[in-house]
């Protein structure tokens, strides 16, 4: 029993804050802003959680249908709920929808970002030797 209450002691709280939580907003980051910050998020962390307000839903469902599609990403969760936030001019609580999706990396996640990181380096390389020709 001692164990356990020295254990709950020595949690630090700051662990509750996911590192691998991304959250996105429609109007401050483009689109691939998002999709690149979820890839490197996923190299560190093998996962990612990607959350979003209402207007912004929209945008966390398309991140994850292109890291999806571009076969670097599995869903593992999808969690949808309804939030109280306080709006100032109104004076009362506004619901708005929550979605949080959880996406892991893909067997052959790491395989494909060398590739890609591969392909950019030899594209830099081709273009300039294409100029200089």
């Amino acid at each position: 029993m001692e164990a356990i209450t020295e254990g709950v002691n020595t949690i630090n709280i700051s662990d509750s804050i996911k590192k691998n939580r991304i959250q996105v907003s429609n109007t401050k980051k483009p689109l691939f802003f998002y999709v690149n910050l979820a890839k490197r998020y996923m190299q560190q962390h093998n996962e990612v959680e990607l959350s979003a307000l209402g207007m912004a839903i929209a945008t966390v469902v398309t991140v994850a249908e292109i890291l999806k599609n571009n076969g670097l990403a599995v869903e593992k969760k999808i969690m949808t709920s309804t939030v109280d936030i306080k709006d100032d001019s109104r004076g009362r609580p506004v619901q708005k929808a929550k979605i949080e999706i959880l996406l892991g990396k893909t067997a052959n996640f790491d395989e494909l970002m060398a590739a890609a990181a591969a392909a950019a380096e030899n594209g830099e390389h081709g273009d300039n030797e294409e100029h200089t020709a």
